[in-house]
């Protein structure tokens, strides 16, 4: 590790972005390298303002990826947008992979354990990425993420016998301002349809599964066991009445809550199951599911010997539970660096890294 700590860039100042940018910033073990933005009101701005922080860096944002590898440095913290632009997301990773400076990040999602879910080709051009560059990579976040490998990983560990593992996001996204990922990827306020045509990019044929493939076939690793089959399902509620949430109206009739489940099959039985309940208000579908705490909650569901059952509620001074979760994987990410960093080059996974630990980030209240 460098004396000045390990020089890291930030792509992408959305929404986990901007968090992982002001830890990047307040953590001694990093030091900042560069930020890239994909907006022009934000070129030229400083590193500080854009995290928020009442400090200025001297690090002002980019929208060249040029001058983020000029800038060589020893990682990037991906964050920019990958959900609607796979290919371009994918294009970055492989273009920083080759010029030798490790990845880690919450997109493209398919990466986080694409063997399996992507073409074996697909897989093989970002290896070869890698191993040209000697550079390593590492996507994550809360779901897929660490909900859904890592803590039910650590709970199968105690275990004599599994029957079933499932991981469940439980929340109230009435306060989340994310507007692409809300109306364009999940489709609220969007009228209720059957028709492939105008279903929203996430209920596409495939795509749940696709998506939260990578959990499910990540943990059937962990657990020694082969999944044959994956398959999704989708339920809609409509809204009873106009009301507003923080990315404007939800109109009568149209989308206001989601429940939707991925099950990966061993010989006909799920036994791996991501399930994810989605409301902009609490008091919709009062039959699905409830959180473990107000506004929203994960829950990990172990059935064995011993079973478990385990509710994470993330809090923060700084905000609601949505804030608390995308801060949550915004640390995941940040404080994966020095392990993968050190790590062989190619795809990394939270089965083969070192445990991420809280190592660098206690501090006095």
């Amino acid at each position: 590790m460098l004396a000045m700590g390990i020089r890291v860039a930030l792509i992408g100042t959305g929404n986990c972005g901007s968090l992982a940018l002001r830890q990047l910033i307040e953590d001694t073990r990093f030091e900042l390298a560069g930020v890239w933005v994909n907006s022009r009101l934000k070129v030229g701005r400083d590193a500080g303002e854009l995290a928020g922080l009442d400090v200025t860096t001297d690090v002002a944002a980019v929208d060249d990826m040029t001058t983020i590898i000029a800038a060589k440095p020893d990682c990037a913290v991906y964050c920019a947008m990958g959900d609607v632009r796979p290919k371009e997301a994918l294009a970055d990773v492989r273009s920083l992979l080759e010029a030798g400076i490790n990845v880690v990040g919450s997109s493209p999602g398919f990466l986080a354990y694409p063997w399996g879910v992507i073409p074996d080709r697909a897989t093989e051009r970002v290896e070869n990425s890698a191993r040209q560059g000697n550079a390593s990579l590492f996507i994550t976040g809360v779901d897929p993420g660490f909900v859904t490998d890592l803590l039910p990983l650590a709970l199968a560990g105690t275990c004599q016998k599994i029957e079933r593992i499932r991981t469940m996001e439980i929340a109230d996204y009435a306060t989340y301002d994310g507007a692409t990922v809300m109306f364009d990827v999940m489709g609220f306020g969007r009228p209720i349809s059957d028709d492939i045509g105008d279903l929203p990019f996430l209920y596409q044929p495939g795509m749940l599964s696709a998506a939260w493939g990578v959990a499910i076939r990540q943990l059937a690793a962990g657990l020694g066991i082969a999944v044959d089959e994956i398959r999704d399902s989708v339920e809609q509620e409509p809204a009873p009445e106009d009301f507003h949430v923080a990315v404007g109206t939800i109109r009568k009739g149209t989308v206001a809550a989601v429940r939707f489940q991925i099950e990966g099959l061993v010989d006909g039985e799920p036994v791996i199951v991501v399930e994810h309940i989605t409301r902009l208000r609490g008091d919709l579908r009062p039959d699905w599911a409830q959180p473990a705490k107000e506004g929203g909650s994960y829950r990990v569901e172990v059935t064995g010997e011993p079973g478990y059952v385990m509710d994470i509620s993330p809090t923060s001074r700084n905000g609601d539970h949505n804030y608390a979760a995308i801060l949550a994987a915004a640390g995941r990410i940040v404080n994966a660096i020095p392990d993968v960093v050190m790590a062989a080059p190619g795809i990394r996974t939270t089965l083969d890294l070192p445990l991420v630990t809280g190592k660098g980030v206690f501090r006095q209240p």
